[in-house]
């Protein structure tokens, strides 16, 4: 019997913790975040990324993905909008998140060390929308399209 249930994206990030077993090497870039795809299909797409200090990604979405991510090294802050203001979760290496279609979140590496995750969505990626949060309120500051912007 097959199952209809999706995997679990966190558990499907799980797997892909260990960078030995990526098809490509890992690997980090002091001007910008480096980001590898590690694996595509019908269910789900998985990427590997490195965060250098100070590191991150500003406040986005996914496009109406769900998603989950997992932190394989060092220390990650994910900052959601909650009561018209950013909202601290400190994620250390093993901790991980899911999220749903509609989650907005900043991730930032505030720590002395590099920091290594991966994330997972579905369906693949083809959109994320970038925010400003002025005055408590967010604000589209881009649309950024798959193929062009990564």
């Amino acid at each position: 019997m097959t199952s209809t249930v999706p995997a679990d994206l966190l558990a499907v990030a799980a797997r892909w913790a260990d960078p030995v077993r990526w098809p490509v090497p890992l690997s980090f870039d002091a001007s910008e975040r480096w980001y590898a795809r590690l694996d595509a299909g019908d269910e789900h797409e998985v990427w590997a990324l490195s965060w250098l200090p100070g590191q991150g990604t500003g406040l986005h979405d996914h496009g109406g993905c769900a998603g989950a991510f997992l932190v394989v090294a060092g220390v990650l802050t994910e900052e959601t909008v909650s009561g018209a203001r950013l909202r601290p979760h400190r994620l250390a290496a093993g901790a991980g998140r899911r999220f749903g279609a509609r989650h907005v979140h900043q991730v930032t590496n505030h720590g002395d060390r590099p920091a290594v995750s991966v994330h997972v969505y579905r369906p693949a990626l083809t959109r994320m929308t970038r925010y400003h949060l002025v005055a408590g309120r967010l604000q589209v500051a881009e649309v950024a399209e798959a193929g062009v912007a990564w």
